[in-house]
């Protein structure tokens, strides 16, 4: 007979959640680049009789199939090749203060100032900060053979050889990647039309999450390629109106999925019709089999569909025209300024960059203090660990310690069966593919494949072998405690503050774009009653769901830590998606407006605005959910009755149960 284990050992919700593994497909290029990249280096090394300049330039390698992660071709050169320039900035300046000791010692800590400061600005600089503080600790704890501008050199080239890799295809697939991303969001918008309408909404809310993600991706990587084309690719303009075309479908759907109804599957094949238009280029006669529109929301999905068509299939497309619906990205020289300025006036990069020193100095003090062997493995540890757009410190380093434990059971294994020299190839060919492969599934499968790569080259260097294992597991297990004390518990900084003062500025925009949405005083630039420009309304409404999807990452990532943060998360991710409701229905009533149903008052519009500025102050002000005020009254038959409902339930989740 079958026995429940008693609840004491029913292990928590969030140690399941970190240790859950993510669903994601095989990047099956990017596997066999990793394969090729890493494996290649070793090889020339050990024929020219120079494992170890081999293994130097396989580690380089390593760092580019870390951030060879981008679609685009442009973007690669960006994600990898300038993080490669900060790398070996990095590896030269550890070098330099290789056996100095206490000047070591300072040197990785400033170096480690820097590091976190530009951490902040973005993705290729967070990458870039990563290895220039990486190469520094590899330069100032291990002894590189040749001169001082060697090792540079092939830890460069050797991430330079990923990128070679990214970029063969290029000739013959330029502007593949940008058309198929914004083919795979005309396809999530069909599968969001294919639930509309359905109770419960769950599925909906999911469609819609993939939208704002898949949205965000595509406008991402063509406005990044249009930046530097200035507006002068033809193939560019019309990957931007297609994009812009398909927001009427998207804004249509909260109207269709409020009225209950669900669309006829002509519909949702309609718009795959169109994103297979989109993904092959083609320009012909295209012929929509949509049924007559019966009412205010299926006549906005009828329309929304046959303009988009009309762009799809449109042979010419004037640039002047076009809005990027978020702003046109500033010239580069503009957007480095203002980094810079943000990084050294921003209160929130001088606080990670003063956390992330305090650890590396803290390990360096340590290991220079008492005897530790090979000791740069400990700053290794904090400097992954405490990656701010990585997760949660806490989660990372949990992982961090299990996935170095799975990985140096595999290394056990490989160090003590296989030989050194050209069997070293064969292992690396069926070692490195596993990083791209399990990446994507999470931080501690991540680890768990880098680490035996990452010992294998150490001992093509050393010749320890085994002797490499019980070190790197207490160097591991010393650079998770120091990043869990000094970098997590020693800096009190609440959850709230970090996440919660962010959804409170998203419920103020809420209220900003209910305004907008019927043109009364929006912040005070339109006058009241004044009709607002749809592009500036559907900017808005990007930022907004852009936003929201990032806040909405933010709290999931703190339902991986442990009470009470992730209690406190647990708590107030609901209000994130009655805020996005409240977007969808705000959206749903603007559109069944435009195709004929009564405009609300302004007295209605205002009440709501007001709500739900009341509803952000409570937000602000508070770390724990708190009782508030619903009064909301209205005609039940206005366009606003749905809109009040989100609104009233919104408040009601912020109430304490």
């Amino acid at each position: 007979m079958s026995r429940e284990f008693p609840i004491g050992l029913t292990p928590p919700d969030w140690l399941v959640r970190n240790l859950q593994p993510q669903q994601a497909p095989l990047n099956w290029p990017a596997i066999a680049r990793a394969a090729i990249a890493m494996a290649l280096p070793l090889t020339i090394g050990l024929a020219v009789g120079q494992p170890a300049y081999g293994a130097l330039a396989s580690m380089g390698a390593l760092s580019g199939v870390i951030g060879d992660t981008a679609d685009a071709y442009r973007m690669r050169i960006l994600n990898i090749a300038i993080p490669q320039l900060f790398g070996a900035i990095g590896v030269t300046l550890g070098s330099a203060v290789y056996g100095h000791g206490w000047y070591a010692v300072a040197a990785l800590t400033g170096i480690a100032l820097v590091s976190g400061m530009i951490s902040t600005i973005g993705a290729v600089a967070s990458v870039s900060g990563l290895l220039l503080l990486l190469n520094s600790v590899i330069g100032a704890g291990l002894p590189l053979p040749g001169a001082w501008w060697l090792a540079p050199v092939l830890m460069s080239g050797g991430g330079l050889l990923v990128l070679l890799l990214a970029l063969l295809a290029w000739p013959l697939r330029s502007g593949i990647p940008e058309r198929s991303a914004v083919a795979n969001t005309y396809r999530t918008v069909a599968d969001l039309l294919a639930t509309c309408g359905d109770d419960p909404t769950a599925g909906y809310d999911a469609a819609r999450q993939t939208v704002t993600q898949s949205l965000n991706q595509s406008y991402d990587l063509v406005l990044a390629r249009r930046a530097r084309h200035h507006g002068r690719s033809p193939e560019l303009t019309r990957l931007l109106a297609q994009l812009n075309a398909i927001t009427p479908v998207v804004e249509a759907a909260p109207a269709v999925h409020q009225s209950g109804h669900p669309l006829p599957p002509q519909i949702r094949e309609a718009v795959r019709h169109l994103a297979h238009a989109v993904e092959t280029g083609y320009t012909g006669p295209i012929g929509l089999d949509l049924p007559t529109p019966t009412g205010e929301t299926t006549r906005a999905v009828d329309h929304a569909l046959r303009h988009a068509a009309e762009v799809v299939t449109a042979p010419d497309v004037d640039p002047r025209g076009i809005d990027d619906r978020l702003g046109r990205p500033a010239a580069l020289r503009i957007r480095t300024a203002r980094a810079a300025r943000n990084v050294l006036l921003s209160s929130g990069s001088w606080r990670y960059g003063l956390r992330l020193a305090v650890c590396i100095g803290l390990a360096q003090v340590l290991v220079s203090s008492v005897p530790v062997a090979r000791s740069y493995w400990v700053a290794l540890t904090i400097t992954f660990v405490m990656k701010p757009d990585f997760g949660s410190v806490f989660s990372r380093a949990l992982l961090r310690a299990l996935g170095t434990v799975a990985g140096l059971v595999i290394a056990a294994a490989v160090l003590s069966v296989v030989p050194r020299g050209w069997w070293e190839v064969l292992v690396l060919l069926v070692l490195a593919p596993l990083i791209p492969a399990l990446t994507p599934r999470g931080y501690g499968y991540q680890t768990a494949a880098i680490t035996p790569v990452i010992l294998l080259l150490s001992d093509v260097l050393n010749h320890q072998g085994t002797a490499l294992l019980l070190p790197r597991l207490v160097d591991s297990l010393i650079g998770c405690g120091i990043a869990l004390i000094a970098g997590y518990l020693l800096w009190p900084e609440s959850w709230h503050t970090r996440v919660g003062d962010r959804l409170a500025e998203a419920v103020a925009d809420t209220a900003r774009y209910v305004e907008s949405a019927f043109g009364t005083a929006e912040a005070g630039a339109v006058a009241a009653g004044e009709e607002v420009d749809p592009a500036v309304r559907a900017r808005m409404r990007r930022r907004l769901y852009r936003d929201l999807s990032v806040i909405r990452t933010e709290f999931q990532r703190a339902l991986t830590e442990p009470p009470p943060t992730g209690r406190l998360a647990a708590g107030w991710l609901p209000l994130v998606v009655a805020v996005e409701r409240i977007v969808d229905a705000t959206t749903a009533a603007r559109v069944r407006v435009k195709h004929g149903a009564p405009v609300p008052s302004p007295a209605e519009v205002t009440q709501v605005a007001l709500q739900l500025r009341e509803l952000s102050q409570g937000v602000r002000e508070s770390e724990v959910l708190v009782e508030v005020r619903t009064d909301l009254t209205g005609p039940a038959d206005s366009v606003l009755e749905p809109l009040r409902q989100e609104v009233a339930a919104a408040r009601a989740i912020a109430s304490p149960h």
